[in-house]
């Protein structure tokens, strides 16, 4: 068995959930992934978001809202409708959470 390294701290994902910002942060990453990955889609298929706002059937005002990686409030079936109208699909996935994550 390993030697546990003693300069080695505790898990970061610990220290999130030992401040109470835990999901707040996980939300935060997983948006700011969903508005990254849209903005490249974007830009490969050469969509302007004037564009991208029309393909949604959607207001401008409201596209900026999806890529807004800080703006967590975005509906899932608008995030759908951005996927959509870029050829593409929004995958949800539920995973069993290790056991010192359900502690």
């Amino acid at each position: 068995m390993a030697k546990r390294n003693p300069r080695t701290g505790s898990r970061f994902d610990d220290f999130l959930k030992e401040e109470g910002i835990f999901e707040e942060v996980q939300a935060k990453a997983l948006k700011r992934a969903l508005a990254e990955q849209l903005e490249e889609s974007m830009q490969a298929a050469k969509l302007t978001k004037l564009d991208m706002a029309k393909k949604m059937a959607t207001s401008r005002s409201q596209l900026d809202r999806v890529l807004d990686p800080s703006n967590v409030s975005v509906q899932l079936d608008t995030l759908i409708k951005a996927a959509r109208a870029l050829g593409k699909e929004i995958e949800i996935k539920i995973k069993r959470a290790t056991k010192k994550e359900t502690a």
